[in-house]
């Protein structure tokens, strides 16, 4: 997967996407038959990442909103967990024994049944 690049103004970003506003449904205070198209899907062109908000009773809050949205969606996106640097087996089982030999277990004591009675 290739990374995603965004521009650092909000300007020069909008003009990368497609706005849509649209009828809110659903949200508070909306009894209105005459509400404005408050919610916005904004979609990022080059990506193809779509993203849609109405928090906000206002358009351009929403739109303010979606950019932040984006901005975090392609972060997450463009995220690689850092690699483990290897090592080989033999380290790690040195490592571990030195583990073990520091909270005082040893071979010879680790049993998984109790001693058998001398008594039989």
């Amino acid at each position: 997967m290739t990374k995603i690049f965004l521009p650092l103004l909000d300007e020069d970003l909008l003009n990368e996407c497609s706005i849509s506003a649209y009828y809110a449904r659903g949200s508070e205070n909306r009894q209105q038959p005459n509400t404005p198209a408050s919610a916005i899907r904004l979609t990022h062109n080059p990506s193809g990442i779509v993203i849609k908000c109405q928090v906000h009773p206002s358009e351009h809050l929403n739109k303010k909103e979606c950019l932040l949205k984006l901005r975090e969606e392609v972060d997450r996106r463009n995220y690689r967990k850092p690699k483990r640097p290897a090592i080989s087996l033999l380290q790690a089982v040195v490592v571990k024994n030195k583990a073990n030999k520091a909270k005082g277990f040893d071979k010879t004591t680790l049993s998984t049944f109790p001693p058998a009675p001398e008594n039989r």
